[in-house]
């Protein structure tokens, strides 16, 4: 294959797939450090939502007993470990999608776009765990422990190794339909921009315009998503704060309503803009390694989907 000028690599190379990998890794956990605060009134607010009722009375709440401090309890969790698995999911989606275009061949997009994706979430997921288990815990539990150095050797402690997976299969219900519809709606959501709005290729097109495409398409997949995952997430919070002891329990003392409803608006508020940041920051490491931004990114995939 010859290289494309101003490429530092080419794509579906090892060295691609490694340059994705840094660029997930950089994206969401530059991202989500930057919103541990809401992250935390967001966490106290499942986990005890009688206290913490609303955004305002609970953000009001935590300042008022724990100072300012404790709006950045669990930075490192958020930072280390959604970096490790920003890393793992876009840079094995990346792969994925091309193995499974080579191997699905007659299958329409949808499906090797939700494949892909959950095969990566698996695998990120089960990185993501342990620092998971030990920021939530830091996060309401003041007395737990400061961080991520003193928390794991503390969590082993008490629980043991299956402490830092306790919450792995829930975590799985809440990032594995996220990670499908959030792929799949980006991937769409990119090529309804492209056919029908813009009406112009992606690689006849400026790549600020480009960007602009890839902000609003991850905008769109974040706020389908967390609908989608805010069940499970509600779920993860009461397990890893032994509110629960499994699944089942923890959704009767939840409640089917409240499962869709509880920290849902934070959850927007949250979702959308770290999802369109990650978006953002990812395509722009792409397009400073000179390759194209997501999206529309293989012309094999429409040729063997025999969808346009």
């Amino acid at each position: 294959m010859r290289g494309v000028e101003g490429r530092i690599c080419e794509e579906f190379s090892p060295a691609y797939y490694g340059l994705c990998a840094i660029g997930g890794m950089l994206s969401a956990g530059t991202t989500h450090l930057a919103i541990t605060p809401l992250d935390v009134l967001k966490v106290n607010m499942q986990v005890n939502p009688v206290k913490y009722n609303s955004i305002s009375s609970g953000l009001t709440t935590l300042l008022r007993e724990q100072g300012p401090s404790a709006l950045w309890r669990g930075w490192g969790g958020k930072f280390f470990g959604y970096g490790v698995q920003g890393g793992c999911k876009f840079g094995l989606y990346e792969y994925f999608k091309k193995l499974y275009s080579d191997v699905l061949v007659g299958h329409n997009r949808s499906l090797i776009f939700f494949v892909s994706s959950a095969s990566a979430q698996v695998f990120a997921d089960v990185a993501l765990c342990p620092f998971e288990a030990v920021k939530v815990r830091v996060q309401t539990q003041p007395n737990f422990a400061k961080g991520l150095v003193d928390g794991f050797p503390r969590l082993y402690a008490t629980e043991g190794l299956s402490g830092f997976y306790r919450g792995l299969v829930p975590l799985w219900g809440r990032n594995l339909p996220f990670s499908m519809i959030m792929f799949s709606t980006f991937e769409h959501s990119v090529d309804l921009l492209y056919r029908n709005i813009i009406q112009r290729r992606k690689e006849d097109c400026p790549r600020i315009q480009q960007l602009g495409v890839t902000c609003l398409a991850a905008y769109a997949a974040g706020a389908v998503g967390t609908f989608i995952s805010n069940p499970a997430d509600n779920i993860v919070a009461s397990i890893y704060n032994r509110r629960a002891d499994n699944v089942l329990q923890a959704v009767k003392n939840i409640g089917f309503l409240n499962l869709f409803t509880r920290s849902l608006p934070i959850r927007i508020a949250l979702v959308g803009p770290v999802v369109t940041l990650q978006w953002l920051f990812y395509d722009s490491i792409k397009v400073l390694s000179g390759l194209p931004t997501s999206g529309r990114l293989t012309s094999h995939l429409e040729e063997i989907s025999g969808t346009a």
